[in-house]
């Protein structure tokens, strides 16, 4: 297959949602807004780079979670330093921890939530069940690791931290094609309105919310279709909206998004490429529900983000060529996720 066409590929300015798109391509030095025609209107220029997970504050800041050159060798989802840019680039916070990978996010009191490796004790370890067998030190890493969800306040003082060594060890197994390195490889914290947190655990295909007052699992919901998920969060119907991203499934390799309802578990909303291989990203890749009903997606290790509507029609499309080099796979133009903010939102102001 030829893959060769690069930059907006489709534009139906009649249903695309206005506004521009934040993307920051994985391990480059550029986080990068769109316009609909696919032209870039603004740059933040990065220090290091890394997962580049990026989002804009309220306040039109930059929040990115960037590489640090200490901490565990494990290539996937590694970050180790928050940051937070203002318009013109210069930076205005930071937050080294060298344990931060995945995922990070500024919480509405000021603090940073993110997620992070913790050494396992010899006893948490031996309760790990499923996985390779005899790959608990993947990558050279010196594992096994536990995830952590770990909040700071604007000092970088730990005000709070859950470990997932709290979940039922013998009631969730690693997937057993995945590796053991890591227990249990969480990918999203998705802070909620109530201040609860729902996290994804990948090698698990779990969704867990956890009661942010009493550090409790107040709602789980385990699936195998979920396909080593990401980007799961709460919309604002109450319904969970998710990245199922196909692997390890039942069936044929295939990502699917899907809404279903939290207490039901009842699909509500579900979209999969035409003819469904057409649309599949292994890892990676999220989504956003704009205000308009359609959806954006980011299908993360094509590069590519695209826009549809609730009846799944393709109304944007735009595949980044910029690339960068990854020591397993090369030359790869990958996206974590993507975000598409109005003209006149908070975080733009108009500035564009």
């Amino acid at each position: 297959m030829l893959f060769n066409r690069f930059g907006l590929t489709h534009h139906d300015s009649a249903r695309a949602t206005p506004g521009f798109t934040l993307f920051a391509p994985i391990n480059h030095d550029q986080a990068i807004l769109l316009n609909l025609d696919g032209e870039i209107v603004h740059q933040w220029p990065l220090k290091q780079g890394g997962i580049n997970h990026g989002m804009l504050l309220p306040n039109g800041n930059l929040f990115i979670s960037e590489n640090s050159k200490d901490g565990p060798t494990i290539a996937a989802g590694k970050g180790g330093v928050l940051r937070e840019y203002d318009w013109n680039g210069n930076v205005v916070w930071e937050h080294h921890d060298e344990n931060q990978h995945h995922d990070a996010r500024r919480l509405p009191n000021g603090n940073t939530v993110y997620i992070a490796w913790k050494k396992m004790t010899d006893e948490q370890a031996a309760k790990v069940k499923g996985g390779l067998a005899g790959s608990e030190n993947s990558f050279n890493a010196g594992g096994p690791y536990q995830d952590v969800i770990r909040e700071v306040d604007a000092d970088g003082n730990v005000v709070w931290e859950w470990e997932s060594t709290d979940l039922d060890m013998d009631k969730y197994q690693i997937c057993s094609l995945c590796k053991r390195h890591e227990w249990a490889h969480a990918n999203t914290c998705a802070p909620l309105e109530n201040g609860d947190i729902m996290v994804s655990y990948r090698v698990l295909n779990l969704l867990i919310i956890i009661d942010r007052q009493t550090s409790k699992i107040k709602w789980e919901y385990q699936e195998q279709e979920l396909g080593h998920q990401h980007d799961c969060h709460m919309l604002d119907n109450g319904n969970v909206l998710i990245y199922c991203n196909g692997m390890h499934g039942r069936d044929l390799n295939f990502s699917r998004i899907v809404e279903f309802d939290p207490d039901s578990k009842d699909i509500q909303w579900e979209y999969r490429g035409t003819p469904a291989l057409s649309f599949y990203s292994p890892h990676i890749s999220g989504m956003q529900r704009l205000a308009n009903g359609n959806t954006l997606i980011c299908e993360g290790s094509k590069g590519c983000i695209f826009e549809i509507t609730p009846e799944g029609d393709v109304v944007w499309e735009y595949v980044s060529d910029i690339w960068t080099k990854n020591p397993l796979h090369g030359d790869v133009n990958w996206i974590f996720r993507a975000y598409r903010y109005a003209a006149d939102s908070p975080q733009i102001q108009n500035r564009v």
